[in-house]
């Protein structure tokens, strides 16, 4: 329980911080999974291609607002980009 002025100034902070912090990580992980989806569904390369540049801005977005690290970012969009090559590779 905060005593003073600074502490409860601080909780109503991090309350809405956190609520910011969570929709950005749900924005990216529901695009991530829609591209996992698409491609257990068999969908067409150029489709994939495309939801994978939405991931990476989702992923981009939340590096830039200090949600996730960029080094967080960069190998999360790495292992996807080689999930997709392989993808790719096999459809086309």
């Amino acid at each position: 329980m905060p005593n003073n002025a600074s502490a409860k100034k601080r909780v109503k902070q991090t309350a809405k911080r956190t609520v910011m912090n969570r929709a950005v990580r749900t924005k990216f992980r529901n695009a991530s999974k829609k591209l996992y989806k698409a491609m257990e569904q068999g969908e067409d390369p150029q489709s994939v291609s495309s939801m994978l540049s939405e991931v990476y801005s989702t992923l981009d977005k939340a590096a830039k607002s200090g949600t996730i690290h960029k080094n967080t970012a960069s190998r999360k969009k790495a292992r996807l980009t080689a999930r997709v090559k392989t993808y790719v590779e096999a459809r086309g």
